[in-house]
């Protein structure tokens, strides 16, 4: 496995790798990473760091996987609050009240792409198998938020919606937002037809955003729709980082759901005020 990147880092934890944004490990303040493959208990087609329940690998298995990344991060479980993801807008503000939901504890809303906090101890997850992971830190008002932006949530603007989440509900001026997006697949592998890339079309972005590839096929940037929607929403350009990992390019390290025709796990974000 060579892994190359400009924007992130790939650590070890024994035989347990993870991945964190270059430019958010420079804050003191937050925690975060993104998990891979390798080093979970998982067997089979879940081998081995699956960190999605519900997908027929054991809550057993996989709650063990969220255990040992969490020691790998110095994290507690205990701190832990999952999103409810179903390709939908929902934003959802979660403090210590909510910890372990999705997690340790039944989830109590049906969908919930988005979560936001400004409470120290209340680790924020995400899943992801390809779809775009978002991270926002407000630099002057200690308050976070991650949302889970497939293309459905892409062009529906979860992105914009999570940032104007936190400006209610915090009073977060966007411009000093930091933004971190992805890992994702890139546009070097995500192809769709023509309903999907008419979504993108619609938008009115960088005409860079869809490349036609005749016969009814192109190839779609999610990474830089995200940040052409960031920066819409007024978080500054240079306080966007786009990864440069793609998830397909990049399957025996990371998940991808088209590498895996779906017989896969899933990889998580976390992301934590301390």
């Amino acid at each position: 496995m060579i892994f190359n990147s400009n924007t992130m880092q790939l650590h070890f934890k024994d035989a347990l790798a993870y991945l964190t944004f270059n430019r958010l490990s420079e804050l003191d303040n937050i925690k975060h990473a993104f998990s891979t493959r390798l080093g979970g208990v998982s067997t089979g087609e879940f081998t081995s760091l699956n960190m999605s329940f519900g997908r027929g690998d054991s809550d057993e298995n996989v709650t063990e996987n969220y255990k040992r990344l969490c020691s790998a991060l110095d994290i507690r479980y205990e701190d832990l609050v999952a999103s409810a993801q179903d390709h939908n807008t929902t934003v959802r503000r979660v403090g210590q009240a909510q910890k372990g939901i999705g997690i340790y504890k039944p989830k109590d809303m049906l969908s919930v792409d988005g979560l936001i906090t400004n409470e120290k101890g209340v680790a924020l997850v995400t899943y992801f198998a390809d779809c775009t992971p978002v991270l926002l830190v407000d630099t002057k008002r200690n308050a976070i938020g991650a949302c889970h932006a497939g293309w459905r949530g892409t062009v529906s603007r979860i992105a914009q919606i999570t940032v104007q989440s936190m400006t209610k509900e915090f009073g977060t001026d966007p411009q000093d937002i930091i933004a971190a997006v992805g890992p994702a697949i890139g546009k070097c592998c995500y192809e769709v037809d023509t309903p999907v890339a008419q979504r993108f079309i619609d938008l009115q972005l960088h005409e860079s955003v869809v490349q036609d590839k005749g016969s009814g096929k192109y190839m779609v940037d999610l990474l830089l729709t995200n940040k052409q929607i960031l920066m819409q929403a007024g978080v500054p350009e240079s306080s966007i980082i786009c990864s440069d990992v793609c998830t397909k390019c990049n399957c025996d390290l990371i998940w991808s759901h088209r590498a895996t025709g779906g017989k896969r796990g899933g990889m998580c974000a976390i992301l934590e005020i301390v």
